[in-house]
């Protein structure tokens, strides 16, 4: 039996590589794609929140986001508390390619699930949510612990 920790890292190296290939044939980079996806749902934070969450250095981020601003997906606005930030926002523009890019990401969704039933997925669903939950709280132990 393969040991649990292989198949998580192995499944979500494969879905890493999928996902990367989809959205290139949308026009971005799988990290450009993860910036759009976390700026939907989280906008209007620094440069900063961004790399933190994307686990990129500053400078990374810095570019991709100088590209997308570019191709006009994303706007860097002033921070009104810090005048040295800039706060990210998604475009008008961007709300349509978010559109594409989630009808993506469904078609991928399901070519993942595919085989299992209704049952199962939300099974596999509620099972990824325990994972997470228990590792998001021992990472917040281990920050806490050393500051």
């Amino acid at each position: 039996m393969e040991p649990i920790g292989y198949l998580l890292a192995d499944n979500s190296r494969l879905a890493r590589w999928a996902f990367d290939r989809r959205v290139r044939e949308l026009g971005v980079t799988g990290p450009q794609a993860r910036l759009l996806l976390t700026l939907d749902r989280t906008p209007g934070q620094n440069q900063g929140f961004y790399a933190e969450r994307l686990e990129v250095e500053p400078i990374t981020l810095c570019r991709m986001v100088d590209r997308l601003e570019e191709a006009g997906l994303i706007e860097r606005h002033p921070d009104p508390n810090d005048r040295r930030a800039r706060l990210l926002h998604t475009t008008p523009k961007c709300r349509k390619f978010l559109e594409q890019l989630q009808l993506a990401l469904d078609e991928l969704l399901d070519d993942m699930l595919a085989g299992l039933s209704a049952d199962e997925c939300a099974e596999f669903r509620r099972l990824l949510l325990r994972v997470g939950e228990n590792l998001s709280a021992h990472r917040e132990t281990l920050k806490a612990s050393h500051g």
